[in-house]
């Protein structure tokens, strides 16, 4: 398989992805004032604007920007980058390439807020009743749904036919 053709699935989920991401906070950052819950399913779903300073669930956002800043622009570059090795290694078949499309797609996302405004717009309130989840967006839904890919590829879908020659056990292939 060519590299083109082993990245044109990533690559295309990816950009999907970053740029329903882009819209969807453009969208919110317009029309949701910041801290200002919005209910779409009462006890259940909403929507609120907020700036997340951190990572997921808002880790590490107390502490100073002048280092997390620039260390997590730093940390989501390498893991972009890893992201893109490992696709160039896989072979190309199943649901994982879609879901490292979309796990580097929210990852893009991610980092054009970082880089752009200093945090990341979260705007989705999932919640049952008081109970809240931390605010999210649609790049960690994207993080989220690659990352099932993944596992999901890894647990139930064979790489090789079943009727592929394997080296006896205890003998040297």
């Amino acid at each position: 398989m060519t590299i083109l053709r082993k990245f044109a699935v990533p690559a295309f989920s990816a950009l999907l992805l970053t740029a329903a991401d882009q819209a969807s906070k453009a969208w919110a950052v317009r029309n949701l004032p910041l801290f200002q819950p919005r209910e779409l399913l009462p006890g259940f779903l909403g929507l609120v604007h907020v700036r997340n300073t951190g990572v997921a669930f808002s880790l590490l956002s107390n502490l100073d920007p002048r280092w997390v800043h620039p260390l997590l622009i730093a940390a989501t570059l390498l893991a972009m980058a890893a992201v893109v090795a490992y696709i160039r290694l896989l072979p190309g078949k199943g649901v994982s390439p879609f879901g490292l499309g979309l796990i580097l797609g929210g990852a893009a996302g991610n980092l054009i807020d970082r880089w752009r405004l200093g945090y990341v717009v979260d705007f989705i309130d999932l919640h049952w009743r008081a109970y809240h989840w931390p605010t999210f967006n649609v790049a960690d839904i994207g993080i989220t749904v690659g990352v099932a890919l993944l596992v999901a590829d890894m647990l139930f879908w064979t790489k090789e036919h079943a009727d592929a020659p394997r080296p006896a056990a205890g003998r040297k292939p």
